[in-house]
C-alpha cells in the first residue's frame, strides 16, 4: 500500500452509502495529515450517525483520531438495538406516513413538513429528539446531536427499520396520529356533537386528543391498524430476543 494512503474497510451494512465502485472491498483513501477519521468517514459518504466502532489496526479509536499512512481502518455499523435515554423522534418532510405509524404505536413523534434543515437540527437538539430522515446531507450536519437514516421505501418497511434499530417500548392507541397529542378516554355524551349519526348509533367507546380535539373510535379500519401494531410489537420482541445479555 502506498505510504500516503490508508486502507478503509466498510461494514456491509454501510455499503449503501458508498459509491458503487467502492463497495465490496477495502477502499484506499488519500491522507492529508490534517483530517480526522470522522471527516474521512463522512467524505466516503457514510454519516457518523450510522457508525458504531471505528477500528484502526484492530484497535478502537474516536472519530477525532488522525489517520496515519498505512493505517488499516474498519468502519462498523451502529449496533442494534441502539439505546436511547428516551424514545423521542422528529421526522422530516418526506416521512409523514411513518410519523403517523410511530404515533399509532405510542411513540412521541414530531413531524415537520415546512422546516428547512437548520430548523430541523435546532428543534432536534433543543428537544433532544432523534432526527429521522432519508436525507444523507442532513445527517452530515456537525451540529446535529443525534440522527438516524431510515431504510426502506414504504412506510411499513420504514417502521420496521426504526423499531428494529431502537427497540423502544410501545404504547399503542395512546397518541393522536394527526398531531402527536395524548389520547384519553372520552364519554360518548361529551363527544356526541362531533359525531355523524351513523357513528353515534354504531360505536360506544371513544377517545379524544388533548391537543387538537380529534375524536377516535375503533371503526372499520381498526383491523388494518391492529395488523400494523402487531407487526410493530413483533419487531421489537424479535430485536429484544436477539440482543446480547
Amino acid at each position: 500500500m502506498d505510504a500516503a494512503l490508508a486502507e478503509v474497510t466498510v461494514a456491509a451494512g454501510l455499503g449503501m452509502f458508498l459509491r458503487p465502485s467502492r463497495r465490496g472491498g477495502p477502499v484506499p483513501v488519500a491522507l492529508d495529515g490534517m483530517s480526522s477519521l470522522g471527516h474521512v468517514v463522512q467524505s466516503l459518504g457514510v454519516p457518523l450517525t450510522e457508525v458504531g466502532r471505528l477500528l484502526v489496526n484492530g484497535e478502537p479509536v474516536p472519530p477525532g483520531y488522525r489517520p496515519r499512512p498505512a493505517d488499516r481502518i474498519r468502519i462498523e455499523a451502529v449496533r442494534r438495538p441502539q439505546p436511547l435515554a428516551a424514545a423521542r423522534f422528529l421526522l422530516d418532510v418526506h416521512l409523514g406516513a411513518l410519523a403517523r405509524r410511530l404515533r399509532l404505536v405510542g411513540l412521541d413523534t414530531e413531524y415537520r413538513n415546512d422546516a428547512d434543515d437548520p430548523t430541523l437540527v435546532g428543534q432536534a437538539n433543543r428537544a433532544r429528539r432523534v432526527l429521522l430522515t432519508q436525507d444523507r446531507g442532513l445527517l452530515h450536519r456537525r451540529a446535529l446531536w443525534l440522527g438516524a437514516y431510515v431504510r426502506g421505501a414504504r412506510p411499513d418497511e420504514q417502521l420496521h427499520d426504526v423499531l428494529d434499530r431502537f427497540a423502544p417500548p410501545l404504547a399503542p392507541w395512546t397518541r393522536c396520529p394527526a398531531c402527536n397529542g395524548p389520547l384519553a378516554p372520552a364519554a360518548k355524551s361529551a363527544v356526541a356533537p362531533l359525531l355523524q349519526p351513523g357513528t353515534q348509533r354504531t360505536y360506544q367507546a371513544f377517545s379524544r386528543c388533548a391537543g387538537c380535539g380529534r375524536v377516535y373510535w375503533r371503526g372499520a379500519h381498526s383491523q388494518r391498524l391492529d395488523g400494523i401494531i402487531e407487526a410493530a410489537a413483533e419487531t421489537v420482541r424479535a430485536r429484544d430476543r436477539r440482543s446480547p445479555g
